[in-house]
């Protein structure tokens, strides 16, 4: 039996084949979502945290250190998940005390059992302030409360780290530290972001 096959349909045949390949294989192959499922352990990256006073790797303005009115930053987040039982933040300087020979990492402020409706903390806030159930670990000053940058040489980073827990933390006493908050929540990371503010003292 002879079939007559006409050139141009099996042209438009097969550009119409290589289309529905190109249109399968142009969507994203690997999606946030794909990421996620594949490492579900891992905590998630859509938290945001700014800060009014400064943005992200900026200076922090003087009023906010020691060579001012040393009182704490407007802060403000966003993306909390909405399994997140507590919030922990931590304000830390890892280029302690000289960035060009780190030999420790000088803690700041330290709060922990925020609240997951909370969405930011007011400038210069005061302890009482502080959204219901909030609790207080000791800075290195050894007291509660902030303390802010006042580096002794070099220009510093201060890293403001906000945690998304899926538990609410015990209660740690009056004398618990960073290193007893980042204790109670290994395990319990659902999200993290960062702010990086820095500071050089003038004169230094």
């Amino acid at each position: 039996m002879f079939v007559s096959l006409d050139p141009r349909g099996a042209v438009a045949h097969t550009l119409a084949a290589v289309s529905i390949i190109l249109l399968t294989v142009s969507g994203p192959l690997f999606t946030v979502r794909d990421a996620e499922a594949a490492n579900p352990g891992a905590p998630s990256m859509s938290m945001e945290l700014n800060s009014s006073a400064f943005s992200d790797g900026a200076e922090i303005p003087a009023k906010y250190t020691c060579q001012g009115d040393d009182i704490s930053p407007p802060l403000a987040w966003r993306g909390v998940p909405e399994n997140t039982k507590s919030l922990v933040l931590i304000v830390d300087d890892p280029d302690a005390p000289d960035p060009r020979a780190p030999k420790m990492t000088w803690v700041h402020w330290v709060l922990y059992n925020l609240p997951p409706s909370a969405t930011g903390l007011a400038e210069n806030i005061a302890a009482k302030d502080l959204p219901a159930g909030t609790q207080q670990a000791i800075n290195d000053w050894k007291r509660s409360g902030y303390g802010g940058p006042c580096p002794p040489i070099g220009r510093h980073r201060y890293f403001h780290k906000l945690y998304a827990l899926d538990i609410r933390l015990p209660s740690l006493g009056a004398r618990a530290g960073k290193a007893e908050v980042e204790e109670s929540m290994q395990g319990h990371i659902i999200a993290e972001t960062v702010l990086i503010g820095t500071y050089l003292k003038n004169g230094k």
